[in-house]
């Protein structure tokens, strides 16, 4: 649970909203806001000798931030981590109404000073280490991201100019759940381990934005890519992944889920140079697909039951059967349905549902994505699959099986 800072603090955001839903949603501060205004807080109590309660940042998006300081305390002499002088202090990430993992959590900064100029920025204990190739850090290094590494130096910089420090400056970031918090997000997917990211691109958490889900979608196919992935198998959610284990002949050492945002991986896909998308995705998110919708979220567009029926026309349903397509409030109700015209109208109706996604998948990428579909009921299980599924999973299979053998040696 998010504890209060002090009673009667203004943070700067206090007016920053925006509206979601009819409903006005209050905005917030990213860890890497959290981690520049720690280093801040930290760097001045260190060379001026003088404890702060708040510290002022500055963030990418232009908003003016005043952060409560909590839990300051003074090292003096050699640490376990650092040399010489430090003091550490931590600001609590606030992530106003979003939905957030990391709402509440101490992000904190241990500040020394250094012989070597400039500022050296690491990460400590709940700070993730990067595994793999193709994120935004290099192999090796903590999960700080570019923007809050710009920040922190940036910050801290500012302070030793104006009390006169021309030496240089070792930060080291901390996030003691942070191991804890990463279990929950998809750090462990995408090679980072130990902790979680310090991210923020613009300081300010925007409530219930889709970006952060779509950049947390680019980075892992950005990562599966680099570490060879030509051809990628992907899921929409839980369905789709526990289907594609249990179809047991297709290798999954390059899968990854999409969410909602059809439109969006198509997209990342092709300027990442993917190859080839093997989607294996439950019949009520890409039935919507079949009429066009790249974004499947119910609030976006439903129109189930009404390409359920479009299919069955196709397919040759007579109109009663149809009417009561029509009437269906999910599609499992509506294949019960279609299985009473008959087993060859009802297959026909599932090809067509499938082809008709492919052919709108085709659509997004201008045919530079190969992408061949398995759509499935929880209830049924496999309903159809376009022509090109076997050879599609060969390549897979291929792909997966030189990994392994590159991993051996």
């Amino acid at each position: 649970m998010k504890e209060p800072v002090r009673e009667n603090f203004r943070t700067g955001l206090e007016d920053l909203f925006v509206t979601v839903n009819h409903k006005q949603l209050r905005c917030g501060y990213t860890t890497g806001s959290c981690a520049a205004g720690a280093a801040k807080a930290a760097a001045w109590m260190l060379l001026s000798g003088i404890d702060v309660e708040e510290i002022a940042l500055m963030t990418p998006k232009g908003i003016l931030l005043h952060l409560a300081v909590e839990d300051i305390s003074r090292n003096a002499g050699k640490t376990s981590e650092q040399s010489g002088d430090s003091v550490t202090c931590a600001i609590r990430k606030d992530g106003g109404d979003d939905i957030d993992e990391t709402d509440g959590i101490l992000v904190y900064a241990t500040v020394s000073r250094s012989s070597e100029p400039g500022v050296h920025i690491d990460g400590g204990r709940g700070v993730g280490r990067v595994t793999k190739p193709g994120l935004n850090q290099p192999v090796g290094n903590a999960a700080i991201n570019s923007t809050p590494r710009e920040m922190i130096t940036a910050s801290v910089q500012e302070v030793c100019r104006e009390l006169g420090w021309e030496g240089g400056m070792d930060v080291l970031i901390s996030i003691p759940r942070g191991e804890e918090v990463a279990a929950r997000t998809f750090n462990p997917r995408l090679g980072i381990v130990g902790g979680i990211s310090v991210l923020g691109t613009s300081g300010i958490v925007m409530p219930m934005s889709e970006t952060a889900l779509v950049d947390s979608l680019r980075a892992e196919m950005r990562m599966l890519r680099a570490n060879g992935g030509e051809y990628l198998v992907i899921t929409p959610g839980n369905y789709g992944e526990t289907f594609s284990r249990e179809m047991g002949s297709l290798d999954l050492t390059y899968e990854m889920k999409c969410s909602n945002f059809v439109g969006e991986t198509m997209d990342m896909a092709e300027s990442l140079g993917v190859k080839g998308i093997l989607f294996i995705a439950h019949i009520g998110k890409f039935v919507k697909v079949s009429g066009g919708i790249m974004n499947t979220h119910s609030h976006n567009a439903d129109s189930r039951a009404e390409l359920t029926a479009a299919a069955a026309v196709r397919a040759g349903a007579e109109l009663p059967l149809v009417r009561r397509i029509l009437e269906t409030n999910t599609t499992e109700d509506a294949l019960d349905i279609l299985a009473e015209g008959g087993q060859e109208l009802y297959s026909r109706a599932m090809q067509e549902i499938c082809d008709r996604a492919v052919f709108y998948l085709q659509a997004r990428c201008r045919g530079k994505v190969q992408t061949e579909l398995v759509i499935f009921s929880s209830v049924r299980g496999k309903l159809a699959e376009s022509a090109g599924v076997p050879e599609m999973i060969r390549k897979i299979n291929e792909q997966g099986a030189a990994r392994e053998a590159e991993e051996k040696g």
